[in-house]
């Protein structure tokens, strides 16, 4: 019987892409009627590029975004805080990738056509609920029509966002998103790149901050690069805002007057700022973790389960890895709840502290210990804290999500070549 997937993002996709591998039916419903490359720049971390390559996606990454090469931390002055190399540079053997979000997203949609066939996403059906049968499962669908329809399959997947309705049905008390005071502008501009032409550079501090990183390759006519950047203002949660309407075209007086003085020798944010010709305002949002994903056989995955704040990069590569390691259980346990249970056991608790990282500011926390300490001015960054400081900040946070550079390299596939030749028994994929 066959699996069935509520969205066709970043997860879904991933997860369809990895029942094929091990051999287990899939179909995916999209709520868009025309699957756009919406979105901005992420990144994604080695440990999720190397599932997208055991995925076979490799070629794919050639004609989209860059290998980042650098991650730098700066004080609100342009001051350099701390930084080191990524990817491949700094000894993964899997590389670290900045990519507008739309160019991921169709590779990933444009594979899963491929292998699966051109029907396996249907678009236009958004997911309102779901049933449990004695079987298996019932998906309940409408159109923008008001038309509805019911499919079943022998388990569900809910990988439809931060709005997810299958959550809600779950967690119906849950409300809302959870609003922590930051806004966020985001867009590209076309500029030259900076520092090593691959760098991924955080500026400012918790209540200001500037992230900003090439995603694509220098045009050689022009000498410009598609520059995706982040400008962040935090305030009080309990701030007026314009809360009730997120995800609309920004408006440069309500934040490029913060920035106008971070002008630096090596980069001119407001000028960046001005270069781009779409912005958007987001909130800064995420929800609080669960204390379970699953009902029977139905389960969370991606921002449905575990949405953060996009901090340290990873919301798109835990994502990725929910995907991965659901194909993991399936391989050990069939298409059983026991697969939900363990998928949920190894990945839940894994996501909760990576929210609650990110809640305390992740990897950028950096920025404000300096921003206490000194106000972000300094000759060099001896003067405020040391070198030692400054490595275990960094390799604290890549060892709780999941990409510290021995354990990754070290491990052994989720998915081998083997569990991949050997595939699901018949038996197995209809339990």
């Amino acid at each position: 019987m066959t699996i069935l997937v509520a969205g066709a993002g970043i997860a879904g996709l991933s997860f369809a892409l990895t029942c094929h591998q091990i051999g287990v039916p899939v179909r995916l419903f999209e709520q868009v009627e025309e699957i756009r490359p919406l979105g901005v720049g992420i990144n994604l971390q080695p440990h999720a590029i190397r599932e997208l390559m055991e995925l076979g996606l490799e070629a794919g990454f050639n004609g989209i975004g860059i290998r980042t090469r650098e991650v730098a931390y700066f004080s609100k002055h342009g001051r350099p805080i701390w930084s080191e190399p990524r990817g491949k540079d700094a000894g993964y053997d899997w590389p670290q990738l900045s990519v507008h979000r739309g160019k991921l997203q169709f590779m990933l949609l444009d594979a899963v056509r491929e292998r699966l066939g051109p029907d396996a996403v249907e678009t236009g059906w958004k997911a309102t609920g779901y049933s449990r049968d004695g079987d298996g499962v019932s998906l309940h669908l409408t159109d923008r029509h008001g038309n509805t329809r019911t499919e079943h399959g022998s388990m569900l997947i809910a990988a439809d966002g931060i709005h997810s309705a299958i959550r809600a049905q779950m967690n119906p008390d849950e409300g809302s998103p959870v609003w922590g005071g930051a806004v966020l502008w985001r867009a590209t501009s076309l500029a030259k790149p900076f520092l090593t032409g691959a760098s991924m550079a955080m500026i400012g501090h918790e209540w200001q901050k500037f992230v900003t990183y090439p995603i694509s390759g220098i045009d050689p006519e022009t000498g410009l690069a598609e520059i995706n950047w982040v400008a962040e203002i935090k305030k009080k949660p309990d701030a007026l805002w314009n809360r009730e309407d997120w995800n609309r075209p920004g408006k440069l007086d309500d934040f490029l007057p913060a920035f106008e003085s971070w002008k630096f020798d090596w980069l001119d944010v407001p000028a960046l700022i001005r270069a781009a010709k779409d912005i958007y305002e987001y909130p800064m949002v995420d929800r609080d973790p669960l204390d379970n994903w699953s009902d029977g056989r139905i389960t969370l995955m991606g921002d449905a389960a575990h949405p953060m704040y996009p901090i340290g990069s990873n919301g798109a590569s835990q994502a990725i890895l929910d995907a991965r390691i659901l194909g993991k259980q399936l391989i050990a346990e069939g298409v059983t709840e026991a697969a939900l249970a363990a998928y949920e056991a190894e990945r839940r608790p894994a996501t909760s502290k990576i929210v609650a990282a990110n809640r305390g500011n992740g990897p950028d926390q950096i920025m404000q210990v300096v921003e206490e300490k000194c106000q972000g001015m300094f000759e060099t960054i001896d003067e405020v804290m040391t070198p030692e400081e400054l490595a275990d900040h960094a390799a604290r946070y890549k060892a709780l999500a999941g990409f510290d550079l021995e354990t990754l390299n070290s491990r052994p596939p989720l998915i081998s070549p083997a569990d991949i030749t050997r595939g699901l028994s018949p038996e197995a994929r209809n339990v």
